[in-house]
């Protein structure tokens, strides 16, 4: 005979999805989007003469690998809440797609031929030197990616009692 105050002898079906990884890929989602907004890159002049520099800045929306970026966390954040939601694993493990195109783009991004003019390095001894830099918000983007990849599989694996 069964023990009928087994929850899986109650005719109920036991739920196996992980609410909490599906809760992280929206959070690595929406991380994700507010990341495509931060500056990604710039040029910097500074010249010890002066003792003063200048940066100049490029968000990530203002360059096409920073939209596709910003739609990347938008479809990965939206399979999480779907994940949420109806509390099946392939839904918030379907974001590992968009957060692994977004990890490819930002690499596309820093390695991209056409932005070459902007990132040769210009140094005239101590009076004037020039060169690209990467900022926050780049680094910041390729994590978010990451972790929505890590949160999306991790969805995916079936859970230890």
């Amino acid at each position: 005979m069964g023990d009928y105050l087994s929850p899986r002898v109650s005719g109920r079906p036991e739920r196996k999805t992980r609410r909490g990884y599906a809760l992280a890929v929206v959070a690595a989602g929406a991380l994700l989007v507010v990341c495509a907004i931060l500056p990604w890159a710039g040029l910097s002049a500074r010249s010890d003469l002066i003792g003063a520099g200048v940066v100049r800045t490029v968000r990530g929306i203002d360059d096409g690998f920073g939209v596709y970026t910003l739609i990347a966390g938008l479809v990965a954040g939206a399979f999480g809440v779907a994940g949420l939601m109806t509390g099946r694993r392939p839904w918030a493990g379907l974001a590992a797609i968009p957060g692994g195109v977004a990890a490819a783009v930002l690499v596309l991004f820093v390695a991209d031929p056409r932005g070459a003019g902007d990132r040769i390095s210009v140094d005239l001894g101590g009076f004037l030197a020039i060169e690209p830099v990467l900022q926050y918000g780049w680094f910041a983007a390729l994590g978010s990616a990451l972790a929505v990849v890590v949160f999306a599989v991790l969805s995916l694996l079936p859970r230890r009692n």
